[in-house]
């Protein structure tokens, strides 16, 4: 592979209740993507697991060091030659839940890890009523890590709604932006296309989410759509649907300076106060 160029690739995802199932099917994606020739692979959030009954997660989630998806995967990272980063997975953290991805390098190590930072606590128009924050312990720092080819920004679902996360990570020297997720239909529907697209080009970054599709074991219902999208905000690759599956794109990373250099976006931010203006308080309308 020449020198700034890799093939990426996003394993699609209907993660349920049996974590030996899902970690069998992640680990399958993996190889798939890397027998297809990918050096570095993404799966989707909660890639172990997808429960959204508080006692049933709390009975199954394990620690960090006893869970068997990231033993699973940094075993596959090792077997193939290629770079895992696991979207997210459950971790037991005290009396709450990590929400935490991880990276693995093609020797079977965890280089980095990352708590999701904004949690999702929203009540949709469909009558969906979701509080991560009663379940999961939120992270409070933003990571960016290195790989083989170029920095990495790590995120996770929600997080791709908080664009200032996204240009502090291109501003720490991430060339390459993820958002692995397990978005829901109706937001997918609405916003996951734009929200991938808008990150990348306000960033002059690649964009790379796997995602979760299909209606889930749980009662949940998925967006898939996994996206790789170039810091042009031109979409390389798209899962085109909720079914499992592969995705993959070649990333040419001298598309990242081209990107920055016709619109360099982030060397022009300038810090500002904002002044608020208009009718006193108690004004009539």
């Amino acid at each position: 592979m020449p020198e700034g160029r890799f093939t990426a690739a996003c394993v699609q995802m209907r993660s349920g209740r049996n974590a030996a199932a899902n970690r069998d099917a992640a680990v399958a994606g993996v190889r798939e993507a890397a027998a297809r020739g990918a050096h570095y692979v993404q799966t989707p959030e909660m890639t172990s697991l997808v429960e959204r009954d508080r006692a049933r997660l709390f009975d199954v989630v394990r620690s960090e060091g006893e869970d068997e998806t990231l033993s699973a995967l940094r075993d596959a990272a090792r077997e193939t030659g290629t770079v895992v980063q696991v979207g997210s997975l459950a971790i037991r953290a005290g009396g709450k839940i990590a929400n935490r991805g991880f990276l693995i390098d093609a020797e079977g190590a965890v280089t980095a890890r990352y708590d999701k930072l904004h949690l999702f606590d929203v009540d949709l128009p469909s009558g969906e009523r979701w509080r991560e924050s009663a379940t999961y312990a939120g992270g409070v720092c933003a990571v960016v890590a290195p790989t083989p080819w170029a920095e990495i920004g790590l995120g996770i679902c929600y997080d791709i709604r908080f664009p200032a996360l996204y240009r502090a990570l291109a501003e720490a020297g991430a060339s390459v932006l993820t958002a692995p997720a397990c978005f829901t239909k109706q937001t997918g529907e609405a916003h996951w296309h734009v929200l991938q697209r808008a990150r990348a080009i306000e960033t002059g970054s690649f964009m790379i989410s796997a995602a979760q599709g299909g209606r889930h074991e749980d009662g949940r219902e998925t967006y898939g759509h996994s996206l790789i999208v170039d810091p042009w905000g031109r979409v390389l690759a798209d899962a085109g649907g909720c079914e499992p599956g592969v995705i993959l794109a070649e990333i040419d990373l001298s598309a990242v300076a081209d990107a920055r250099g016709r619109i360099p976006a982030l060397e022009h931010a300038k810090p500002f106060t904002v002044e608020r203006v208009g009718r006193s308080e108690g004004a009539s309308a």
